[in-house]
């Protein structure tokens, strides 16, 4: 793939091409969808940036790397709406969700069983991790609503809602690693 050119103008007037050509609103909920795992993808960038400084480096950096091109390939799937032409592009395929399950196996045992609910901090790389979460789960949200009018790929709803659980137990495994405290919820707080 090459591009050479960043700008063309064809969104010019608030409207972009879907995979296969169509020509859609960029308020559409497809484009929202798509838009979002973007910015997830973006949010997880930061993460790994938040990782050079954290004891859960070396294990999650090459983890969030893979996810970050399985997000790339759902934004794909996402903003082709044609199921024949979505069958020939990049897509996520159960074992993506098979792998990210097996990714959070293996950190999900290091961690101190949950007494409360836990609050976003506990290090930049926790804290990163935890908007990462929040991120994917308006993704999942809105994928969710668009399932709902129009076909998506089958997995796409699924791969979300794991990649959210990977992400908040990856946030509570860097600050165990960081040896920071994880701020939990106090109902009687005022």
């Amino acid at each position: 793939m090459r591009i050479d050119k960043v700008y063309t103008r064809g969104g010019d007037l608030g409207e972009t091409s879907l995979i296969g050509g169509d020509r859609v609103s960029k308020s559409s909920p497809r484009l929202e969808c798509y838009g979002t795992v973007d910015e997830l993808n973006a949010v997880i960038g930061l993460l790994i940036e938040a990782l050079g400084a954290s004891q859960a480096g070396p294990h999650l950096v090459p983890i969030l790397r893979r996810v970050q091109n399985e997000l790339f390939n759902l934004g794909c799937e996402l903003a082709t709406p044609d199921p024949e032409k979505r069958a020939k592009m990049p897509r996520i395929e159960q074992r993506h969700v098979d792998g990210l399950e097996r990714d959070i196996d293996a950190v999900n045992d290091d961690l101190p069983a949950l007494r409360s609910f836990v609050l976003p901090g506990g290090g930049w790389a926790s804290a990163y991790s935890h908007l990462a979460r929040t991120v994917c789960r308006r993704a999942e949200r809105l994928v969710v609503g668009l399932a709902a009018t129009e076909d998506v790929g089958e997995l796409a709803v699924q791969y979300l809602n794991r990649l959210s659980d990977a992400l908040f137990v990856w946030g509570r495994w860097c600050a165990l690693k960081d040896g920071k405290a994880e701020p939990l919820w106090d109902s009687r707080a005022t």
